[in-house]
């Protein structure tokens, strides 16, 4: 929320011409801002304080004719329904700042954005605003100049440098709002312009991650992709297969940038969230004709060295299944495991990879599930399913994307359905006349389906505990019901006696 007042303190200064400027300058403002960000708006009478405020609350809400009255009478006016909400204050007529313990203001804070005009008003009783803004005439334009934290600033940054990134790609004047991303820190936007609608991916480098274990921190041991050049590599190889994935409009890929093609909203579910049978199954066909590809284990990123792409060891495998030891269990049970649970933990997977390690192996999308995957109705064959969020490919069991669709982590797929998914992938495979052992597959299909549910049992607590983010808490029901389900594989023994043996999955 505030910023303690010893923080460093960062200023930037821009010339906004006109009010298309100011329009301009309000949507990139907006998504800088986070809950808890307190903005205050300073400046004479008509420096622009209320057409930035209106600017930032209609992209906010995406709607540029959305209806922003003036707090000048009733001290604050509060959006309760938008991405995030925003009160926007009017403080020119409080006589002393103790009138803002009836405002609400700091309460709003906890979850929302303030907008606050002439906060002179109550200085000393308002917290450190995260951005303080102070507009001033010049010319027929404004001048702004804004203050804050080092961490309020680089975010207020990124998003200026964005705008100079679509200034240079022939998009100066494009609308952007956000779009809801995933888990990852990567955000998104969707941009409108001449060129259309498209898609931009914000993925700066990622930060520091501390070792975890053998000098290595948890996304180099798993794999997971710490720049934009990972995506890059792996969109140009799918799509010189001829698979359909986003293309590629425009990269600096050294700041972390791309604008990427519209594949729509049109995905594999119904519009009330339900999987649509039809559309999981051509899904799942997809992977039939992505497994009969002999992938290479590099990929060229233009301008860099060729993109590695990780072989799913052993050494990532357990990793992620710890994730249940380290988060899960401890939720559940209510104690840390102790360290011979956590070794009969590791034996037990160990036994399970033993067993498919001479599995077929191929590219393996990782996320290939409902949020990722995009429908065309009117397309032919393959060209049906459209995906992205592979990023953190490897090369691994074949397998794996398989139990990622038929097990689908993000809505319930029933035994019926998984059942026809895993089918129509066999069926396919056949068809293509691939040489393909299907008793074989299945036995990947339930170590993989149970490591990838294992996983997400640990990293969706994480998110919960670590990340603030609850929401992944009402998936966890599902992935017990998929977990169970593949433990009851033979080859699954091992690790079925050990969540048997701690009650784990009879524990929510």
């Amino acid at each position: 929320m505030s910023t303690p007042s010893n923080s460093p303190i960062t200023r930037l200064e821009l010339f906004l011409p006109d009010e298309a400027a100011t329009k301009r300058f309000g949507e990139d403002f907006t998504l800088a801002l986070i809950k808890g960000d307190l903005v205050t708006l300073s400046g004479d009478l008509g420096a622009g304080k209320s057409s930035l405020a209106r600017a930032i609350i209609r992209a906010m809400a995406d709607d540029e004719g959305f209806e922003v009255p003036s707090p000048t009478f009733t001290l604050v006016q509060s959006y309760e329904a938008l991405r995030i909400p925003v009160a926007h204050a009017d403080l020119y007529r409080i006589s002393h700042g103790e009138e803002l313990d009836e405002l609400g203001l700091v309460e709003f804070l906890e979850d929302g954005v303030v907008l606050c005009e002439w906060p002179e008003q109550a200085e000393g009783f308002l917290p450190e605003p995260s951005f303080a803004v102070t507009l001033t005439h010049e010319g027929a334009g404004r001048r702004i100049a804004i203050s804050g934290s080092n961490a309020a600033i680089a975010r207020l940054q990124r998003t200026l440098d964005i705008r100079a990134f679509l200034e240079n790609n022939d998009r100066a004047a494009a609308t952007r709002r956000c779009l809801q991303g995933d888990a990852s820190p990567r955000k998104y936007e969707i941009i409108t312009s001449a060129h259309g609608v498209e898609v931009l991916m914000n993925a700066p480098a990622m930060p520091y991650d501390p070792p975890l274990r053998n000098g290595k921190s948890y996304r180099q041991l798993a794999h997971i992709a710490e720049n934009i050049q990972a995506f890059v590599a792996i969109d140009g190889l799918l799509a010189a297969h001829g698979l359909r994935v986003p293309e590629m409009r425009a990269m600096d890929i050294d700041a972390g940038l791309l604008i990427l093609e519209d594949l729509g909203t049109e995905g594999i579910r119904a519009p009330s969230g339900e999987p649509v049978a039809e559309r999981y199954e051509a899904a799942g066909r997809f992977l039939a004709h992505l497994h009969g590809v002999q992938w290479p284990d590099q990929a060229p990123v233009p301008g860099h060295l060729d993109h590695i792409i990780a072989g799913f060891d052993r050494d990532a495998m357990i990793m992620e299944v710890s994730l249940v030891g380290q988060w899960y269990a401890p939720r559940i049970m209510g104690r840390k495991l102790t360290e011979a649970e956590i070794a009969a933990y590791e034996t037990a997977w160990d036994e399970v990879l033993t067993e498919i390690a001479d599995c077929e192996k191929s590219l393996l999308l990782r996320d290939y599930h409902s949020p990722n995957l995009f429908w065309f109705e009117d397309a032919k064959g393959v060209d049906k399913i459209g995906t992205i969020d592979f990023q953190d490919a490897m090369i691994g069991p074949a397998a794996y994307d398989v139990a990622s669709l038929a097990l689908d982590a993000r809505v319930t797929i029933t035994p019926e359905l998984e059942k026809a998914v895993v089918g129509a992938y066999c069926d396919e495979r056949r068809k293509l006349g691939h040489v393909f052992d299907e008793a074989a597959f299945r036995m990947a299909y339930a170590a993989m389906g149970a490591q990838r549910n294992a996983k997400l049992l640990g990293l969706f607590v994480r998110l919960d505990e670590r990340d603030g983010k609850p929401h992944y808490l009402a998936h966890l029901p599902r992935i017990h019901d998929y977990l169970g389900r593949v433990l009851k594989h033979p080859v699954m023994a091992p690790v079925a006696r050990w969540f048997d043996d701690l009650a784990l999955l009879e524990k929510q």
